[in-house]
């Protein structure tokens, strides 16, 4: 008697879509845009997974959450115990739901998408980290007994986050220090509360908290603080520096210190971490433009762009250099600009402001560009059009090109290696130059994602762990990459 073949799986070959907020109404207000999965859509989805013998979406996850365990939890209807599953390794995992790039990183190796749309394993991530968070169903795990060592940590973003939730499950003492009034870094200053929550990064933080990790806020180190005080007297055993890349990048051009022209940094801060998207209610200053031009096209500028709008902006246009294709933001924050109005002037560049008689910006300058050759980016370079050359009326400009190593702490570090762009030098597992001082995330690599700071937060805490419980006293040899 032969045994009888499993019927094969029918394969779902789109994503179950996520219900979002008509454009019309919430380019008006800064709720979150999708509402998130139902437990039957997340059931839905998590079915599509093709259960593969080589799950290699986990490859494609910087912090190696075990994408196939969880997405096998949810379609058992164990949505909190899904959730626990990606906090074995992923301590944020309701804001990595909502930001990281899933379509370059675990969805892109997912199998499915090989042929079809891969599963909608960010979509899932999310979900079950609200599900747990919402029914009040979050449980701390245990805890190592303490060790006797301590570690501190500079900067409460992402990737120090990361390492202090890691290392405080393994019995450390660890602080973080923050230079703001509120913790969570680029997550708490850089996202619109439209993308993700502020609530959410509180809450996500709170878990960490309530594992017993220590935050100092308005603790400048490098000017309140040195860093050599925190070891010798503070007495901590190791630091960690993650203070990201908030040193803003300009243009160079004429007229680019009129008024009415912000970084894109300044700008979302003073919407984000300040509350000016809350006016009347907090009188922060900012200028409200009528005809907004945002110059970049990566994600924050995309950012930048559909805040304007919601500030209440009639006109708001992305200026990008190159063509659609190359635009480096995620094709969701592309989509989403679209569709709640952004006007998109692309092969466009910056190349001068007209004041008025108040000195406030009244007219940019551009130069029409075409795609040449690649460049070491890999993207076609733009090449100017000679001769060609047009205006844009506009009263507000904001500048997303790019962020920079901050080198106030840098600076107060003697010792420190850093490279030509002033980014600290560090090994894959975060060793720098100076012994006991680990760096992670955008100070170490320039802008990037939240998760690929994350993933380093996570390599920095292994490494300090292997240190540290070697004795703490062997040789510092950080290893060159070749």
């Amino acid at each position: 008697m032969t045994a009888e073949k499993k019927p094969k799986k029918k394969v779902v070959k789109t994503k179950t879509p996520m219900p979002e907020q008509d454009p019309q109404v919430r380019r008006h207000n800064f709720e979150e845009v999708p509402f998130g999965y139902t437990p039957a859509m997340a059931i839905q989805e998590a079915e599509r997974c093709l259960e593969c013998k080589k799950p290699v979406c986990i490859d494609g996850c910087p912090v190696i959450v075990d994408i196939p365990g969880f997405l096998q939890l949810i379609k058992q209807g164990e949505f909190a115990a899904a959730a626990r599953k990606v906090k074995e390794t992923n301590t944020l995992p309701a804001i990595c739901g909502r930001v990281c790039p899933q379509e370059s990183q675990c969805e892109a190796k997912c199998v499915l998408g090989n042929k079809f749309e891969p599963v909608a394993i960010g979509r899932l991530e999310r979900f079950v980290a609200d599900y747990e968070r919402d029914n009040d169903l979050i449980e701390i795990p245990g805890k190592r007994p303490p060790n006797g060592k301590s570690v501190a940590v500079v900067g409460c973003g992402p990737a120090g986050l990361t390492l202090a939730g890691d290392l405080i499950v393994l019995g450390y003492e660890v602080t973080i220090f923050e230079a703001f009034h509120k913790p969570g870094g680029v997550l708490m200053y850089g996202i619109p509360e439209f993308r993700l929550p502020k609530d959410i990064v509180a809450k996500e933080v709170n878990y960490l908290t309530r594992l017993g990790v220590k935050i100092e806020l308005n603790q400048v180190i490098g000017k309140s603080i040195a860093v050599e005080e925190l070891f010798e007297d503070f007495g901590y055993d190791a630091v960690f520096i993650g203070v990201g890349a908030g040193l803003p990048s300009f243009l160079g051009v004429e007229g680019e210190s009129l008024g009415g022209i912000y970084s894109a940094n300044e700008y979302l801060t003073r919407s984000n971490l300040m509350k000016a998207y809350l006016f009347p209610n907090y009188d922060t200053p900012l200028v409200h433009g009528n005809s907004v031009c945002v110059l970049g096209g990566g994600n924050v500028a995309m950012d930048a762009a559909r805040t304007a709008l919601r500030l209440g902006s009639e006109n708001v246009y992305i200026v990008y250099r190159r063509s659609r294709t190359e635009l480096p933001a995620r094709l969701e924050e592309i989509h989403h600009a679209e569709e709640e109005g952004v006007v998109f002037k692309l092969l466009a560049s910056p190349l001068a402001f007209e004041g008025d008689e108040r000195g406030m910006v009244k007219r940019m300058k551009c130069q029409q560009m075409k795609l040449g050759e690649p460049d070491a980016s890999g993207r076609r370079r733009p090449v100017p059009i000679e001769g060609e050359t047009f205006d844009i009326d506009t009263d507000l400009v904001i500048i997303a090109i790019g962020g920079q190593a901050n080198p106030l702490l840098t600076r107060s570090m003697a010792g420190l290696e850093l490279n030509k762009w002033g980014n600290i030098v560090a090994d894959a597992n975060g060793r720098t130059s100076r012994k006991a001082v680990w760096a992670g995330g955008d100070i170490v690599t320039g802008s990037a994602t939240v998760i690929e700071a994350m993933g380093a937060g996570k390599k920095a805490a292994a490494d300090i762990h292997s240190y540290l419980t070697g004795g703490g006293n062997g040789e510092w040899s950080p290893k060159k990459e070749e």
